[in-house]
């Protein structure tokens, strides 16, 4: 679920009371230089990127070395984080369904080899490529899924089942993006099915097997499902930058995937398992097998140094930069709308790290996560010193070969295309990695290779044995006050040119900035908070045949064709067009969106009431002159809500949030109602 919380939480700062440790009875004191290191790197995280509440724990053999936390568990009452205060894991839930899986298979009761149909009878593809489907392909991302249903996904105070139940009837009418097994390539729908199948093969729910056969055998209180009773006040209080109350409780209702919480000490305690230290519960052979290098089966980046190289569930079986020290570390990073995590572990050690936010991003976690094991590595005598920050040289331009201005063209990645011109031995590129990267020229200097001005960005082409060229990019991160971190992975796949009719072209230039908005979300949903994750704007370059990154079919339809590996093929999607009653609609994976021009203005009056439709679709309209500036007070149907955006689509009002039934509508702005089908919203205006 990263992508998609990618700048949520830049959160506005405030003042928090210092990092702290936690004390603990029988716990393995660690030394005083890595609780200084910690509490250092906490109170940065803290201040300076948007973290309102951090936890962090180290476990070594079985005790408790370190435990601390950062921030505050609610802004209201500076009540301070403490050991027992619950977070979202996010992705790092899918350890649990890969380590169930596994627990499934060390009984015999599946092979992970065998096709998926041979568990779940009842999965059905479009695409008679999905019986050669394998557990172990769901566990490895390489199944060739097209990445993830969001809808009904991530809601607040709201454990609606209806994306776990719906999941086999969606993927029933989708083809797959690639052949099974041919790359791995991010995907949370692979955890779901997986969640799925330890339900089928079990004969128990996930949340009871998660709780029998994990939780209960490790002691562990803290570590709850959206389905479980359990206290929600023990949840870190989350926050949108807007909006300055806490938010209600997050449910991420696709368990497998994104959908556990827990406390850092318990995180921990649970990687023991993932390692092997705990064969009662998964045995020493399914651990290791976890551990396999998965993503060399298929096409993946040449370099091996990375911070992501996919195991079984695991986003990093060699993670830098400890493969220099020559230490074996695993990691997997978890984010959902509000919630942020990172788990470390080095299984020739048994030493586990996890640090868990409210607020931030998992890559911040991460760093924090390696910087304080190193320094605990290094207090144990197991490193004899931490090698210093990576330094760059500023790049010096060099001459070019001739034969790479073949390397100029059309690229894609999911979503999005661009020109690719290679001139005077420099490429431009657009901002990177959600921003992380800002848009800038690279210039070439030798070994074909392009570098940004400061030397820590690499770009460069790759011709893959599957056909394709894809660009390539090699950088270190770097975050003022808690260190860098290095990634490598292919951003652009090379596209070829797609005619197309007259008709064709007109069809689609009339869409070309257009956005179109969601009609079966929810309306507890916390996509509410942000247009941007849900709204989607379509760019449509007739020229070379494609609109968001898609490939243009006809009139009406378009077609993923991103086949690229590790991060950037991710949560693709086919786009198709209809009309009903002169209005155009946009339909994505089962889900659909309305054409901006064909949303009604906002009744005008004093008085008026929006109603449900009978296929329970959200109802938009349109804030004109006749409306702006209006005081308006609405009476909300118990279970139903709306929301109001301004022209920039930036939200003023969530009522699901803010618990305000009265806003002020501004000019140009837009609002949705939602809830269930027949509810009646009656509508006050008034001027201010």
């Amino acid at each position: 679920m990263k992508k998609m919380i990618a700048g949520l939480m830049a959160a506005a700062l405030f003042i928090i009371p210092v990092a702290q440790s936690f004390a603990q009875a029988n716990k393995v004191a660690a030394p005083d230089t890595v609780k200084e290191t910690a509490q250092q790197l906490a109170s940065s995280l803290v201040s300076n990127y948007g973290v309102s509440g951090l936890q962090y724990a180290i476990v070594d053999e079985g005790a408790v070395a370190l435990s601390g936390g950062a921030g505050v568990y609610d802004k209201a009452t500076k009540a301070p984080i403490t050991k027992d205060t619950m977070f979202g894991i996010g992705s790092i839930s899918k350890m649990y369904v890969t380590a169930a899986a596994m627990m499934l298979a060390d009984a015999k009761q599946i092979d992970i080899d065998k096709p998926l149909t041979t568990y779940i009878k009842d999965f059905k593809m479009a695409d008679e490529r999905y019986k050669q489907i394998t557990p172990r392909m769901l566990m490895n991302h390489s199944a060739g899924l097209y990445g993830s249903h969001y809808e009904g996904s991530m809601l607040f105070d709201d454990n609606d089942t209806s994306s776990h139940d719906k999941l086999l009837l969606r993927l029933q009418t989708e083809r797959l993006k690639s052949a099974p097994g041919e790359f791995s390539v991010y995907s949370n729908d692979s955890f779901q099915l997986l969640e799925l199948l330890v339900e089928r093969v079990s004969g128990l729910s996930y949340t009871t097997f998660i709780e029998q056969r994990i939780a209960k055998p490790l002691n562990l209180s803290a570590t709850k499902t959206p389905l479980d009773s359990f206290d929600r006040t023990r949840l870190a209080k989350t926050y949108f930058p807007t909006m300055e109350h806490a938010m209600p409780a997050e449910n991420a209702n696709v368990i497998g995937t994104g959908g556990i919480y827990s406390t850092a000490e318990e995180l921990s305690k649970f990687a023991e398992v993932l390692i092997g230290d705990h064969p009662d519960i998964l045995s020493v052979q399914s651990a290791k097998a976890m551990q396999s290098h998965e993503y060399r089966q298929g096409v993946w980046v040449p370099e091996e140094s990375n911070t992501i190289n996919y195991g079984l569930g695991w986003d990093a079986v060699s993670l830098a930069p400890f493969d220099e020290y020559g230490i074996t570390a695993l990691s997997k990073g978890g984010d959902t709308m509000m919630y942020h995590a990172s788990l470390i572990a080095l299984p020739e050690h048994h030493i586990s790290i996890a640090v868990l936010s409210s607020g931030g991003r998992s890559i911040y976690n991460s760093i924090f996560a390696t910087n304080v094991l190193l320094e605990y590595l290094k207090a144990e005598n197991i490193i004899q010193g931490i090698l210093p920050p990576k330094t760059f040289e500023p790049s010096v331009k060099a001459d070019m070969p001739a034969e790479l201005l073949a390397y100029s063209g059309f690229y894609g990645t999911v979503g999005a295309t661009i020109d690719i011109e290679i001139k005077d031995g420099e490429l431009a590129l657009p901002a990177l990695m959600g921003g992380l990267i800002p848009a800038q020229n690279y210039v070439y200097t030798g070994n074909r290779q392009f570098k940004s001005k400061e030397g820590k960005i690499t770009v460069s082409f790759d011709e893959q044995s599957n056909g394709h060229t894809y660009l390539k990019l090699s950088f270190y991160l770097e975050f003022p006050g808690i260190g860098q971190t290095l990634m490598v992975g292919y951003s652009y796949q090379k596209l070829d040119a797609n005619p197309l009719t007259q008709a064709t072209k007109q069809a689609w230039e009339t869409r070309n900035g257009k956005s179109y908005y969601p009609l079966n979300e929810k309306i507890t949903s916390i996509f509410y908070l942000s247009q941007p994750y849900f709204v989607k704007k379509l760019v449509a370059n007739t020229e070379n045949g494609y609109a968001s990154g898609t490939k243009i079919v006809d009139e009406n339809t378009a077609v993923n064709v991103a086949e690229i590996p590790v991060m950037n093929g991710r949560d693709a999607f086919d786009l198709h067009f209809y009309t009903l009653q002169k209005k155009e609609y946009l339909e994505i994976a089962g889900s659909s969106f309305i054409r901006e021009d064909a949303i009604e203005p906002l009744f005008s009056g004093k008085s008026s009431v929006s109603t449900i439709p009978p296929s329970g679709h959200a109802v938009w309209y349109k804030i004109d002159k006749k409306s702006a500036n209006k005081r308006m007070t609405v009476d909300v149907p118990a279970g139903g809500g709306f929301a109001v955006y301004d022209s920039a689509g930036m939200i003023v009002n969530f009522s699901i949030a803010s618990l305000e039934k009265s806003v002020t509508l501004p000019a140009d702005g837009l609002i949705v109602f939602g809830g269930q089908a027949g509810d009646a919203f009656q509508i006050e205006l008034k001027k201010n």
